[in-house]
């Protein structure tokens, strides 16, 4: 097992990114009257994936707050599956690209899971030092 020294190092921050671009790549050719519907709402969900993974990453100080931006992340992830479920029906993807990337998501959401699950090996190791601590100011009286 690998140490991850940044967000960008993480198995699932790689998935998720890939399959944010291969959402963006498909979602090229869905009809002009989804630009502000399906064709947003499905980039966005996917693309905030890998920001939440790398907010969690920053917070990873404290485990409550990784967990919750882990979570958010997981819910982003789903979130992607059901515009896929959409953009099936409405005929504008395949049925074979539809598994092809639920698949993919179903993947990243496991190991959103698995995170979730591990929280306290990814926490145990935060840089205190990236953190400022301020004194307390002593007064002379």
């Amino acid at each position: 097992m690998s140490i991850a020294r940044s967000f960008r190092d993480l198995k699932t921050y790689e998935k998720a990114r890939a399959g944010a671009k291969e959402i963006y790549e498909v979602s090229k050719r869905f009809p002009p009257e989804e630009r502000y519907s399906l064709t947003s709402q499905i980039r966005r969900s996917s693309r905030a994936t890998t920001a939440l993974l790398a907010e969690a990453w920053a917070r990873r100080r404290y485990k409550a707050a990784f967990v919750n931006k882990i979570d958010e992340a997981l819910g982003e992830a789903m979130e992607t599956q059901a515009w896929l479920d959409h953009a099936l029906d409405m005929n504008y993807i395949t049925s074979e690209v539809h598994d092809r990337l639920d698949e993919l998501w179903q993947e990243v959401g496991a190991m959103l899971m698995a995170m979730i699950n591990r929280a306290d090996d990814f926490c145990k190791n935060a840089p205190d030092h990236q953190y400022l601590r301020e004194e307390p100011e002593t007064y002379d009286l």
